[in-house]
């Protein structure tokens, strides 16, 4: 899944989304800025632990007294239902805005947000179950973090839908966040396995990614 959203991810912010808001009447100076801050501003979310997280267990050799992981992973489990939530209002925006810029760039968003988003909810419930949640407890709130991306679908559509002219600042912020996790994290995660038997899987994954994009949008431009 990894792999597959790396091909997915850079292939609809590179080929699809960039093309198609620089394609429209935005100053492409604005959109260039709008693309660094994005990525500038993806850097600092995940400074501050909104997009991804870290935890520590007992016994995983750093010294910290009785209870003190206990305590961090409850504290890290509400950051992530926190931070998921924001972060999946703003996926629903972002769907929104690349569907009323074209129908086909809006299936590609939503699939290239899937694929990123199902290993990521996965683990977001495994660190609720470390934070002591249960299994039922952590399937509703990480249900109800989902339900945000409707929200924002919602929102972005009745928004953006009267303010036509930001829907391609949109879809460059969108693709800052793709280029973002695609090279900070999802490839350096690729890059520990570092033989061939594993590298070659990696390769032909992102190369299903990229054909998936090209597939679904062939007939974009009739």
């Amino acid at each position: 899944m990894v792999s597959l959203s790396v091909g997915i991810m850079l292939s609809t912010s590179l080929l699809h989304a960039l093309p198609e808001a620089f394609e429209s009447q935005a100053d492409p100076r604005s959109l260039f800025a709008t693309l660094l801050a994005g990525l500038l501003a993806f850097f600092m979310l995940e400074k501050f632990a909104i997009l991804r997280h870290s935890h520590h267990h007992e016994g995983d050799g750093h010294h910290h007294a009785h209870g003190h992981d206990k305590h961090e992973a409850g504290r890290a489990g509400w950051m992530i239902l926190v931070g998921d939530g924001m972060h999946n209002f703003t996926d629903g925006i972002l769907i929104a805005a690349a569907f009323l810029a074209d129908p086909k760039l809006g299936l590609v968003t939503g699939l290239a947000i899937i694929a990123h988003e199902i290993p990521q909810e996965i683990g977001d419930f495994i660190v609720l179950l470390n934070a002591g949640f249960s299994r039922v407890r952590a399937f509703v709130f990480n249900l109800l973090c989902s339900l945000m991306a409707v929200a924002g679908g919602l929102l972005g559509y009745f928004t953006l839908d009267r303010a036509s002219s930001l829907i391609p600042y949109v879809l460059v912020f969108a693709s800052s966040g793709f280029i973002y996790i695609a090279l900070s994290d999802l490839m350096p995660q690729m890059q520990r396995r570092s033989t061939l038997r594993e590298t070659i899987p990696q390769v032909l994954l992102i190369a299903l990614g990229v054909g998936i994009v090209l597939f679904l949008t062939r007939h974009r431009s009739h």
